[in-house]
């Protein structure tokens, strides 16, 4: 996949919204047509001169031009396409590939409206007649979110480095500096309350101003919950103007936004921006020790290092997943650029379920996707729910991993040879996609091997190929 963005469908759709021709838009920025014609259809890159030419001409928001979803786009159409819905259709995916580059807005669109008809059917199916206005789930849309913001948000980072300054925050005592803040500027007392109080691990009581923090919490789970409280007191506008997105439906879709962002916050409190990037890069990304440094968890340190993507210090871009026993996917992001699936269930070959047989040993993979591009991952088990003898245990695995040019910048990958494509695991995204027939883990056909079962003969799975076969 080339580094190069791929703009050529943006400034067509800004040149027909507008309503000018070729020739004409050519003429503004003083190009030729033939050379405009070329730039659209990504045969040649946009220079940095004629994106300020259309960001000045029509008012833009050079975001507009950063935030390049195709990739994402393509991954979840072929996934759409891929549901025996349409194996009648004979759809490739060269038609999908045109689709995307020159119908951007008509492939999002025939997304979304999968996206509806599969949450109307599933919902039918219940009778279940009043949810029918929700088209995608909730934690859909806020994954969806904050990859649009490529998981960073400077305006929170820039408000977290104004609570460790004007409230003096000591990375050594930061429970007892957040619990003085809460009290002497917001007026909220904090109390630790026993276990018995039916599941709650943080109760935020606005009129009493009272931030009730369960007894069972470790104390790096606390200083996250009362970072997260000061977050939800003090950024509550800013919150509200972040959540105003197009991809946040409806009012639940940005209820858990707001708290996803004041996770956020609370995890450039805990680890500001700076001190983590120099203690990454020092440390060579190493979890755990960064988990030891800024007494944070294993998780919380994952998804700080997805977000350090400020421009000019920027960190190693990341994915990451988390999955639970069942192969359910509860959180994704993609900086390095690995897609997820959308609709169905993730590549079993990934090491973020071999994880789960492992727990709490860190594991190591390099893989390579259908397209020969290559990734570096580790994984690992979380446990949460520490609730006492009798409770029960939840146990997610996290996946966070980058492309293979990043791999050496990470101390996981030492001793492995990065360069042998030989010991690169063949992935996919899901199995509709893949076009590995010989694949043992195989689960349905692939969209481009219709499935032919021949009763007299078994591969290494019910769905792979075989050289060869009995006669007949």
């Amino acid at each position: 996949m080339s580094e190069t963005p791929k703009l050529g469908g943006k400034i067509r759709a800004i040149r027909r919204t507008h309503k000018l021709t070729q020739a004409r838009l050519a003429e503004q920025l003083g190009i030729s047509a033939s050379y405009l014609n070329l730039i659209e259809h990504n045969r040649r890159p946009l220079p940095a001169t004629l994106l300020i030419q259309l960001a000045r001409r029509f008012d833009l928001d050079l975001q507009t031009f950063a935030e390049d979803d195709s990739v994402r786009v393509h991954t979840d159409l072929m996934e759409v396409l891929g549901d025996p819905l349409f194996d009648d259709h004979g759809l490739t995916k060269s038609d999908v590939d045109e689709l995307v580059e020159h119908h951007p807005n008509v492939a999002r669109a025939i997304r979304t409206l999968y996206d509806a008809w599969r949450t109307a059917w599933g919902q039918a199916r219940h009778t279940d007649a009043d949810a029918l206005g929700q088209n995608v789930l909730p934690s859909e849309e806020v994954n969806d979110f904050l990859q649009a913001h490529e998981n960073h948000f400077p305006e929170l980072e820039a408000a977290a480095e104004r609570l460790i300054r004007d409230a003096r925050l000591d990375p050594h005592h930061i429970q007892q500096g957040l619990v003085s803040h809460l009290h002497d500027t917001l007026g909220y007392d904090v109390v630790f309350v026993k276990a018995n109080t039916g599941g709650v691990v943080r109760r935020l009581d606005r009129q009493r101003r009272v931030l009730e923090i369960s007894e069972l919490l470790r104390p790096r789970s606390r200083n996250f919950q009362l970072a997260h409280a000061v977050g939800l007191l003090t950024r509550s506008d800013e919150l509200d103007r972040l959540v105003e997105h197009p991809v946040l439906s409806g009012p639940e879709s940005r209820r858990l936004a707001r708290v996803a962002l004041a996770n956020y916050f609370a995890g450039a409190v805990l680890m500001p921006y700076e001190a983590m990037l120099e203690a990454a890069v020092d440390s060579r990304y190493d979890i755990e020790l960064l988990g030891h440094r800024f007494r944070v968890s294993f998780e919380q340190v994952c998804h700080r290092l997805t977000s350090l993507r400020r421009p000019g210090r920027e960190g190693v871009r990341f994915h990451l997943i988390r999955i639970d026993i069942a192969g359910n996917i509860s959180k994704r992001f993609s900086a390095s650029g690995i897609p997820f699936a959308r609709y169905s269930g993730a590549c079993p070959r990934w090491n973020v379920f071999r994880a789960l047989l492992t727990p709490g040993v860190i594991t190591t993979q390099l893989s390579e996707m259908p397209d020969g591009t290559r990734y570096f991952c580790v994984a690992r088990t979380i446990r949460k729910g520490d609730r006492g003898y009798h409770s029960t245990h939840t146990v997610h695995a996290i996946g966070l991993g980058c492309r293979i040019d990043d791999a050496p910048a990470l101390v996981y990958a030492d001793g492995i040879d990065l360069t042998r494509t030989d010991q690169a695991v063949p992935i996919g995204v899901t199995c509709r996609l893949c076009e590995r027939r010989d694949c043992e883990q195989r689960a349905m056909p692939s969209i481009g091997s219709p499935l032919r079962v021949d009763e007299d003969l078994r591969g290494v799975s019910f769905y792979a190929s075989v050289e060869g076969g009995p006669s007949r």
